[in-house]
């Protein structure tokens, strides 16, 4: 997987927030709690959850224009899927007849927005309820499990989780998955881009998929070592030109007191390891390696 960022409360008006970025896409997800609720749910006494997508028009390499008088097939399918996405992230809606709106606006995009945006949504969502607890809204908070996204698929015959854009177009099979922190699906969209997959391709890309969430999940740095990060930084990325890296050490810095050092190596992310690439990677590792030995 793409390096993934959460940065909680970064709408300090909302209720909940979180800036969350995969890579190079990023979503800014803001939580608003509103009274009342839909038409349809008056007089029940219960709550609603929903969400809304929107793209900037420069978060693509091109621009793309403003959905203002109607909203796009592709927008209210996604903005669905979120919407069905954290609401399966509650026991029920019995929280009064108040309303979450969940705003999930792209700042820039790589590939793999929705799930960015269910992830980001997930962490506002819990947000805002804790606040209606803290406000004495409501007794409790609803929130029983958490939701998680990411995107698998088969590019150039191999089975790869979290696709760029540049990993997106070229993809033979491309499927979002959307799995609750109990390890149990919410939601499975896949497609045969270019021709179709058998069931033991999609079994191959949700084993996958389970094995980058849980690695992820798992994955936890204890501490703060005392010698510097070293990171290896391809520095190709086919399909990417523009794109800002706002994130140079993509956080590892906080991770040790003498920070972290980008090295950046030729080829991509797949192609480092390939003639003749490999070998000014394994010059760029025996040089850290020597560096690390010298006695300070």
């Amino acid at each position: 997987m793409r390096p993934v960022q959460l940065e909680v409360g970064a709408v300090p008006y909302a209720e909940g927030s979180c800036l969350v970025a995969f890579g190079r896409t990023r979503v800014l997800c803001a939580a608003s709690v509103e009274d009342g609720v839909p038409g349809w749910r008056r007089g029940s006494g219960q709550g609603w959850l929903t969400a809304e997508y929107a793209m900037l028009p420069r978060a693509t390499l091109t621009r793309s224009g403003r959905e203002r008088s109607q909203v796009g097939g592709r927008t209210q399918e996604i903005q669905r899927l979120i919407g069905r996405s954290v609401r399966a992230m509650l026991d029920g809606f019995g929280f009064g007849e108040h309303t979450i709106k969940v705003d999930c606006d792209v700042l820039q995009a790589d590939g793999g927005t929705r799930t960015a945006a269910i992830t980001g949504a997930c962490v506002a969502v819990q947000q805002a309820f804790d606040w209606m607890v803290g406000t004495g809204r409501i007794a409790a908070s609803p929130v029983r499990r958490q939701v998680s996204a990411v995107s698998v698929g088969v590019v150039d015959g191999e089975v790869r989780v979290d696709l760029d854009y540049a990993e997106d177009v070229r993809a033979a099979v491309d499927m979002n998955v959307v799995m609750s922190s109990e390890g149990r699906f919410v939601e499975v969209q896949g497609t045969g881009e270019q021709g179709t997959f058998s069931l033991e391709e999609l079994q191959a890309l949700l084993d996958v998929y389970r094995a980058a969430l849980l690695s992820h999940e798992s994955y936890r740095t204890e501490g703060s070592i005392q010698a510097p990060i070293h990171l290896l930084k391809a520095r190709e990325r086919a399909g990417a030109a523009g794109f800002v890296d706002l994130h140079s050490a993509w956080g590892w810095q906080d991770c040790s007191e003498q920070g972290a050092i980008v090295d950046d190596v030729p080829g991509s992310h797949f192609t480092m390891l390939a003639s003749p690439q490999v070998e000014t990677l394994a010059e760029t590792l025996q040089g850290i390696l020597a560096l690390a030995s010298t006695p300070s």
